[in-house]
């Protein structure tokens, strides 16, 4: 049964996101400063936008951070403060040291102190990664890295439509994440999707098309194609060697047909074998199938670890 990825599902609240998103963005003056700023921030941070009608980048900053600001959850809360309608009160911060001279300045509480600033309108990406490390600061994080660590449990779990319900999520909430994009290609491909997971990545966002994450799927996904082609002539490629050794083609097809049946270690050791045999033979096309399948695995996966770990040994020996 053709499995179908629909990314408006909704998916299972992310674990520890606060429910509703009530009062995360408001209007602050000097008389509230102290209550929704530095006594708010001793629960939840902070940030402080301070801006005026006449600043230019202003108009363009204040849209991006509330749109962040939503996209926590209620992890972290925005206060906006007109600085000409609120003079005392920038005066009596600027003594404190925070430089208010300029606008935008954005400033972020936690624990009713400074956290962290910055100056200037920032692009959205910039300040995501500002918002990440405040939460980080606070002891948490955006719920889109909940999400991502949901979905990364149903895959290892084997639950690739779960995954894939989980990933498809992520992309509605992070258009630009390149690991929910991956996530949702890999899923597709296990669920025998091969096709839609090739249309995924032919209409990836531009930024993240050279992302690593990117690069494992559609390696991964080169590889089950050649795989099933050469997982057909196993036997062929198997009385090729057994008849002569040295036929380095015939061991690299092996090692193909080989991970497409899923023995990795087999798959690694026959190109060791070609590498070691001859290590030049058609512009290294022992290692760089090698190299390929590493990447296809994952750095972090057993097999490339030990594969990794044996070709340094051949090349540094």
């Amino acid at each position: 049964m053709d499995v179908i990825f629909d990314p408006n599902r909704q998916a299972s609240p992310a674990a520890g996101a606060p429910a509703g998103g009530a009062d995360l963005i408001k209007d602050g003056d000097q008389r509230t400063f102290m209550q929704d700023v530095v006594e708010a921030s001793r629960q939840t941070p902070i940030l402080v936008d301070f801006w005026a009608t006449w600043c230019g980048p202003c108009k363009t900053l204040t849209p991006t951070i509330e749109k962040v600001v939503r996209a926590a959850g209620g992890r972290v809360k925005l206060v906006k403060i007109d600085i000409d309608k609120n003079r005392a009160l920038v005066q009596q911060l600027t003594q404190l040291g925070l430089p208010l001279q300029s606008v935008p300045t954005v400033a972020a509480f936690w624990q009713g102190q400074i956290a962290d600033l910055f100056q200037g309108a920032l692009p959205e990406g910039e300040i995501k990664r500002f918002v990440e490390g405040l939460l980080k600061l606070a002891g948490g994080q955006m719920p889109a890295a909940d999400l991502l660590a949901e979905a990364k449990a149903a895959a290892e779990e084997g639950d690739h439509q779960g995954a894939l319900q989980l990933y498809g999520a992520l992309v509605q909430e992070d258009p630009e994440n390149a690991e929910a994009f991956a996530g949702v290609a890999r899923s597709l491909m296990e669920l025998g999707q091969e096709e839609q997971a090739l249309q995924v990545l032919e209409n990836l966002p531009p930024k993240i098309t050279d992302h690593a994450a990117i690069a494992s799927i559609r390696s991964a996904l080169e590889l089950a194609s050649e795989g099933r082609r050469a997982r057909a002539q196993l036997a062929e490629f198997e009385a090729r060697l057994a008849a002569d050794p040295n036929d380095h083609a015939a061991r690299i097809d092996l090692a193909v047909a080989l991970n497409a049946a899923g023995d990795r270690a087999a798959a690694a050791d026959a190109l060791l074998d070609a590498i070691k045999r001859d290590r030049t033979w058609n512009e290294e096309a022992a290692r760089k199938q090698l190299l390929k399948f590493f990447e296809a695995w994952g750095f972090a996966d057993p097999a490339t670890v030990a594969g990794r770990r044996k070709l340094s040994s051949l090349l540094f020996r």
